[in-house]
């Protein structure tokens, strides 16, 4: 139990934060309470201080200077900073398309912030959800069906997108590659789906890559359970060959696995099928269920899917669903929305993504309302993020 003086200092901080930023403030119940205003002329609340903009609408070029128009289903995203010496200080959102035509679309802004051109980086795949961003700036795009493969991307649109054998061929969702342990992880959906990760003995060159399954032994709650990997024997069975969740009986079945991202010797990952968010110890080995919607003293967060990490180590995990909102989250599993989208229940947020320097934040809604009926449509978010990460973190 904190003394008085822990007390007042705790209290003092937390009103230095909200004179600051009057939107937000602490709650009796909760670690901290996002205080949303009515949605903006663009359906989304958000904390006071925070804009929202649309930057691309399914069906519609996002650029005059582009013929491509935005896909439909956009899902998973990443940020890309634009190296080009022509567009210093730009950026790019790569961004998949979770349909029949699959593939995975770009938009290219400028220093200013304006949608400067839109292209595409992958075709003639299927149903691209989810993915993750390399340390060597490509974009790894995950088909969603059965004996699906990943595909490296380029989001600057230079080179063609290339299929990546060792990270295995089943039901993909998301990839977060780990600098340090030299690997490559993996989520899958399936309700009997496997975590995975491929170990580069070359890194960061994919060549000797070894796609692995894990077992979990020990508690997941009590903070003592340990990821034993095995070698799984055929990375890429061709149907009807026996799926890779099933060619290792006494690995551990994850019920849907989602969104999936590395921060800082961390992996962290979603499981929708029992509204959980796992976080993995690289160095250790260790993993741990840090909310579970069942348990938590706040569940505001429910049908878990893709996640992000900003650089401060904060969740932002996306709603397939639920309350259709993004919800922020710490490992110690308290959790408060940071937006929320009105009049799209038959959507959900996808690809969640910031810029560099945290300033700008990417989202999707797959299935958003429009003129034209439900269309994918792709917001940037700014504001007083810094405001935000110091309340939360604070308490």
């Amino acid at each position: 139990m904190p003394n008085r003086r822990e007390f007042v200092g705790h209290a003092l901080k937390i009103s230095a934060l909200t004179l600051a930023f009057p939107g937000l403030s602490a709650a009796k119940t909760s670690p901290a309470t996002m205080h949303l205003m009515p949605a903006d002329a663009n359906g989304v609340r958000l904390p006071y201080g925070f804009k929202s903009r649309i930057v691309a609408v399914e069906g519609v070029a996002p650029s005059p200077h582009s013929e491509y128009r935005w896909h439909e289903r956009p899902d998973g995203g990443a940020v890309f900073q634009d190296h080009n010496r022509d567009n210093r200080g730009g950026w790019i959102y790569a961004c998949n398309e979770e349909s029949k035509t699959g593939g995975v679309g770009a938009l290219k802004f400028n220093a200013q912030g304006e949608v400067i051109d839109a292209y595409r980086i992958l075709d003639h795949t299927l149903y691209n959800c989810a993915g993750g961003k390399t340390p060597w700036h490509t974009w790894l795009s995950a088909e969603e069906v059965p004996y699906g493969r990943v595909w490296e991307c380029d989001p600057y649109g230079n080179n063609l997108a290339q299929p990546i054998n060792c990270l295995g061929s089943f039901e993909h969702e998301a990839c977060a590659v780990d600098p340090v342990g030299r690997a490559i992880y993996l989520t899958e959906d399936e309700k009997d789906g496997r975590f995975y990760r491929t170990v580069l003995p070359q890194y960061p060159s994919y060549e000797g890559g070894q796609l692995q399954v894990a077992e979990v032994q020990g508690d997941v709650f009590a903070g003592d359970a340990k990821l034993i990997w095995h070698n799984v024997p055929r990375p890429n069975p061709v149907k009807p060959e026996q799926e890779t969740r099933h060619q290792v009986p006494h690995s551990t079945v994850f019920n849907g696995g989602e969104g999936l991202w590395y921060f800082a010797g961390f992996v962290y990952f979603s499981t929708k099928g029992d509204d959980r968010i796992w976080a993995v110890d690289l160095a250790q080995q260790k993993i741990r269920v840090i909310y579970d919607r069942q348990t938590s003293k706040n569940p505001v967060l429910s049908g878990v899917d893709n996640i992000t990490v900003d650089n401060n180590g904060i969740l932002y995990v996306c709603e397939d669903g639920g309350d259709m909102q993004i919800v922020l989250l710490n490992e110690t599993g308290q959790a408060t929305p940071l937006l929320q989208i009105e009049n799209q229940r038959k959507s959900e947020i996808t690809g969640v993504a910031f810029t560099d320097d945290g300033s700008r934040m990417y989202f999707n809604s797959q299935r958003g309302p429009s003129r034209n009926g439900n269309l994918g449509i792709t917001y940037e978010i700014t504001g007083p993020f810094e405001h935000v990460q110091q309340l939360f973190k604070s308490l």
